[in-house]
Order: structure tokens, then sequence, then C-alpha cells
């Protein structure tokens, strides 16, 4: 009679899953402290909600949404900046002028400053 008491219980704790295992790795947190304004709170609240999970897992989602946007290039900045430049159809000896005056300027605003 024990035997099948045993075999019973057994297959009570089997059906209840007293221990489930993940089949995956186990992941690292980290506990960290952020201060954000009201709004972005109430944002990232807003953000749980919808995808009914915790704020933590909101933030990670969105961190990780934003990691995949493609910033711009530095060659698209430089491309940018050539093309204002070659729009303002300045000659050489114009841009040095240019820049000679606005050095100037700067130093006089500079002066002004550090004297007070």
């Amino acid at each position: 009679m024990a035997p099948l008491i045993h075999s019973c219980v057994f297959e009570l704790v089997d059906s209840m899953r007293v221990w489930p295992y993940n089949k995956i790795m186990a992941v690292t947190s980290i506990k960290t402290t952020y201060s954000l304004d009201v709004e972005t709170v109430d944002k990232l609240e807003e953000l749980a909600r919808r995808w009914n999970v915790s704020k933590s897992e909101a933030l990670r989602r969105a961190i990780r949404a934003a990691t995949k946007l493609t910033p711009p290039e530095a060659e698209d900045a430089i491309r940018a900046l050539d093309e204002l430049q070659q729009s303002l159809d300045m000659s050489t000896d114009a841009a040095r002028q240019w820049e000679k005056r606005t050095r100037g300027e700067r130093r006089a605003s500079s002066r002004r400053l550090e004297s007070k």
C-alpha cells in the first residue's frame, strides 16, 4: 500500500511543478536608482500598462528600441556643413574676414564676462 501512496504523491508534486525550472539562462539584474521627472514616469507607467509588464521591463524595452535607432552618421553632418558653407557663396578672403571679426567679438565678450 505504501508504494501506491508514494506514487500518488510524486504525481501530485509533478503536476504542481513545485520546482519550475527555466530552460533559458538566468538574467543578471542590477538594481539602480534614477531621478525622472513626473511626465516621464507617467509615460513609463502608461507603457507598462499598455504592454502589461513591469515598469522595469517597459524601461528595458524602450532602451533597447532606442539603441536600434540609427544616429546620423558623422559623414552626413560634414556633408551638411559643406553644403551650408557652399550655399553662402563666400570667397576665401571673405571667409577669413568673417573669421577674424567673429573671433574678435568672442574675445571682447569673454573680457566683459571676466570683468564682472
